[in-house]
């Protein structure tokens, strides 16, 4: 019996199988994939050391215990609604975007879900992924998808209301940092460090400010003002920050991401 089928083998689903791998969650042997892409199934196996067919779907289907849905909204139905009679009895785990419990349901007859937003920092091992469970999921189940996730980072459960919050902040948040991240190596590359030297620092900087978030347990203000003198440089930057509204606009972004994400979520 194989303990986990992903269903699509991109970028994502590999991230999550090679942390599971990685982690001991499962061995390799225990998990199987499945893809309609040959190259695709060949770039998951060769990063994870799973096996991934391209055809026989149904077989896997049934001998696995956990589906996991990794494919696009768009080929959603056409990958789940055929085999509803054999997804009906499996925990079905789904990382595909915007789609719902309720449609999840309708699609695979099964009353244990679990829908998650993960993001692609997980294909370094630092994800961040909120995951929201169906009513009937159990404890157990739960359990598990936790475990899951959290081998390629951050998981924290959550109502389903919250994953288009979850999805502006985390899923598309990446973006929003590596637009910082560049705009930090422009400013040093301005005043005459090479791009190269620029960028390292930057990177390293947001990388390290994120871990004294995460392990001093101190509040972002306080850390700020830690590094903050009267008077100096880091206080006259942030004068400007706040003149162009800097904090407003994050936080303008972020909201504007969680409407887009409602809007696709109810087509």
């Amino acid at each position: 019996m194989t303990e986990l089928l992903f269903i699509g083998g991109g970028k994502m689903a590999t991230a999550i199988a090679g942390g599971i791998v990685k982690a001991g969650v499962f061995s390799a042997g225990k998990i199987k994939a499945f893809d309609v892409n040959a190259q695709s199934a060949k770039n998951f196996s060769e990063a994870t050391g799973i096996e991934c067919l391209t055809n026989s779907v149904e077989n896997l289907i049934q001998e696995s215990k956990i589906v996991l849905v990794a494919v696009k909204p768009q080929t959603i139905t056409q990958a789940l609604q055929p085999y509803k009679e054999l997804l009906k009895s499996k925990l079905i785990l789904s990382i595909a975007a915007g789609v719902t419990l309720e449609t999840l349901f309708n699609l695979t007859g099964s009353e244990r879900i679990v829908r998650i937003m993960p993001n692609t920092p997980a294909l370094f091992g630092y994800g961040a992924a909120g995951f929201a469970p169906s009513s009937k999921t159990s404890l157990e189940d739960v359990a598990i998808a936790e475990k899951i996730l959290s081998a390629t980072g951050l998981a924290i459960k959550l109502k389903e209301a919250d994953l288009d919050a979850v999805t502006a902040l985390s899923g598309s948040g990446p973006a929003y940092v590596f637009e910082f991240i560049q705009s930090l190596a422009d400013g040093g590359v301005a005043e005459g460090l090479s791009r190269e030297t620029a960028l390292q620092l930057a990177a390293q900087t947001v990388l390290g400010s994120a871990i004294m978030v995460l392990e001093s347990g101190e509040h972002p203000d306080v850390l700020k003002d830690k590094v903050t003198s009267p008077a100096g440089t880091t206080s006259r930057a942030l004068e400007i920050l706040a003149e162009r509204g800097f904090s407003g606009t994050v936080m303008q972004a972020v909201r504007a991401a969680a409407h887009r994400s409602r809007e696709l979520g109810k087509n």
